[in-house]
């Protein structure tokens, strides 16, 4: 980026100033080595040249300048329905929570359209429904259903879905965009203009309309899907004009998005107040729960969807306006280790939204809690299927051990029993050792047939007569 606006070749040592440090210098090296093979850079005379082409694209984009709308073309005209950024921040919070209350499995606002239940399943964030045929005008209760009756089971959240939980929420948007990437192939989408429209949206500006007619096919299509998500908003489809929300205009700047429950737009609203607001008024926003040594959890909290959270592993018990009461027991746990969720990452969510009045305490929370959590894990684990094939009724010691022996080599015994002759093997080594023991078996058959012909051959019995 230094290079960009320098017009004449750039000397090679006076590049190395701009790197500090032997690392630095090392990390230059090597850039430079595959921007050369790229043909972005050319070394001529002891000095770097950039290729002029891209110099000129890239400033391009970066200005807005050209004929790319890099920056997206705002609108000419006034919106006759025009949204304030409180509309856009509630419209954004209500589609992104509808997809984190399904995913908790939750019936808190509408449930989210089939195109982003197949984007959950795809991802493994949920169990089920990646590859059912879809009808275009199904519900997406109906979509779940129809899950259930394929044999995908009822889709529940996974062990990759409560992680994703605990995200926050510019990483879980690009987690979803990056998988959406994924898709994009198979949906016969341009990889290259879904990529552009990512980074195109995270430099627009908040609260401004832009002009989806300029929009390519791709482009058009990818702007239906991302309204589903939150990132934007159309009033209609087909509508002329859309609206950036903060998911989207917060992709590339790295600051952290800010979006209350929208049952209580006033949280919303305050952005520019929370931005002013000191690091410890912020954990107390952040840090809600309370754990004693009892296993007793109080949340202040009025929100659903970390009540929903909380209900995943913790046994609940009252409700009050801003705050439930509950307690994590063993049956809780094992609810939420069956659902694929680690003892790890729930002793992390406990963590990482403990109270502030928890957070003076080393260490955060009670160690019999999180002892206990862990022995629940272990003793949830201890058991673990594994698919196997058994070998068993050797009529020969010898053959079992031969057996054992082959099998040991290989390393596919999983158990073994001398006494019965048993031997366990994986399915890994199932073909392989089935083939030496069917090896086995002919082999004895082939010596029994040549002892069965040797026995039916006449005997010729030799008299001999001694002279007198």
């Amino acid at each position: 980026m230094s290079s960009l606006y320098v017009d004449t070749p750039i000397p090679i040592e006076d590049m190395k100033l701009w790197f500090k440090g032997s690392a630095g210098l090392h990390k230059h090296h090597e850039a430079m080595q595959r921007l050369k093979a790229l043909h972005i850079f050319s070394e001529e005379k002891g000095c770097y040249k950039m290729n002029a082409t891209f110099l000129e694209q890239f400033r391009n984009a970066l200005t807005g300048g050209g004929d790319s709308q890099s920056f997206g073309l705002a609108t000419s005209t006034p919106d006759k329905h025009h949204v304030d950024i409180a509309f856009l921040d509630d419209y954004a919070t209500k589609q992104w929570e509808a997809i984190l209350h399904f995913m908790v499995g939750t019936t808190e606002g509408r449930p989210p359209c089939k195109g982003v239940l197949n984007l959950l399943g795809r991802s493994g964030l949920m169990t089920g429904g990646s590859d059912i045929p879809q009808g275009d005008n199904m519900d997406a209760r109906d979509f779940a259903n129809q899950m259930a009756r394929h044999d995908f089971g009822v889709p529940k959240i996974t062990h990759k879905g409560f992680q994703f939980l605990l995200q926050d929420i510019n990483t879980q948007v690009w987690a979803f965009l990056l998988q959406y990437l994924n898709m994009a192939e198979s949906l016969f989408m341009d990889l290259v203009e879904v990529l552009t429209f990512f980074f195109q949206l995270g430099s627009l500006e908040l609260g401004n309309d832009y002009s989806s007619e300029t929009l390519t096919p791709t482009q058009t299509h990818l702007l239906e899907d991302l309204k589903a998500y939150g990132i934007v908003y159309q009033r209609k489809r087909g509508s002329r004009r859309f609206y950036p929300t903060r998911l989207a205009t917060t992709l590339t700047s790295g600051t952290p998005v800010m979006l209350g429950s929208h049952t209580n737009a006033a949280k919303i609203a305050a952005t520019a107040v929370a931005a002013r607001k000191t690091e410890e008024e912020e954990e107390d926003d952040h840090g809600f729960i309370v754990l004693e040594t009892n296993y007793r959890l109080y949340a202040y909290t009025d929100s659903p969807l970390q009540i929903a959270v909380l209900n995943l592993f913790v046994h609940l018990r009252d409700r009050f306006p801003n705050m439930v009461t509950g307690v994590i027991t063993r049956d809780s746990i094992r609810r939420a280790l069956s659902k694929g969720i680690t003892a790890d990452q729930i002793i992390t969510y406990l963590t990482a939204h403990a109270h502030t009045q928890m957070r003076k305490h080393t260490p955060i929370l009670p160690l019999t809690v999180v002892d206990q959590i862990r022995l629940w894990e272990i003793e949830k684990n201890r058991l673990r299927p594994t698919a196997s094939w058994l070998y068993s009724q050797f009529s020969r010691q010898q053959d079992f051990e031969s057996t054992l022996q082959y099998a040991s080599e290989m390393g596919v015994v999983l158990w073994s029993d001398q006494k019965k002759r048993l031997i366990c093997v994986s399915s890994d080594g199932h073909q392989a050792v089935g083939n030496y023991v069917r090896k086995l078996i002919n082999r004895h058959k082939e010596q029994q047939a040549q002892q069965a012909q040797s026995q039916q051959q006449p005997h010729h019995h030799h008299t001999t007569s001694v002279a007198s």
